[in-house]
């Protein structure tokens, strides 16, 4: 039986290299098929100084105008956003194919852009994170929780 389960990230404008990089690296370490991001403020900055493991060049890392318009087939676009009525994270259930939206550093995703995702969810924490280890708990969630998707145990 082939495997079910797939994710990619999506980012909105992401603005520091640092960051990408750790995401690239986490993209590495959680069996992430791809990246992809929008807006033009990584590419003046980006040389991958944190993706120590060179993952970008294994995992693609994609430029690309609109998230939207590239959501892999049968995937659930999920929002990762501190706002009302997001899914607190620990309970709640990935999608066998999702694809994870999060916004830049320095701000929030759109409403609209929360509009075309299924699901919104939220980690709960006493403060703001950075944006890579908010990738990172979220793909080491979505690990943790192998059996517990909306198809149930991998074989």
């Amino acid at each position: 039986m082939a495997n079910k389960r797939y994710s990619c990230i999506g980012l909105v404008n992401p603005k520091s290299p640092d960051n990408v990089g750790s995401i690239m690296r986490a993209a590495g370490c959680y069996s992430v098929s791809s990246v992809f991001y929008t807006g033009t403020r990584y590419d003046r900055a980006k040389d991958f100084v944190t993706d120590t493991k060179r993952v970008h060049l294994d995992i693609p890392l994609i430029n690309i105008d609109d998230l939207q318009k590239i959501i892999p087939l049968g995937c659930t676009p999920v929002a990762v956003e501190l706002v009302d009525g997001a899914h607190a994270l620990p309970e709640y259930t990935h999608p066998d194919r999702a694809i994870y939206i999060f916004g830049p550093e320095d701000g929030s995703l759109s409403k609209e852009i929360r509009a075309w995702c299924e699901d919104v969810v939220y980690i709960p924490t006493q403060g703001c994170m950075n944006l890579a280890a908010t990738v990172n708990v979220v793909l080491y969630d979505r690990m943790a929780k192998g059996n517990n998707t909306k198809s149930g145990p991998k074989f």
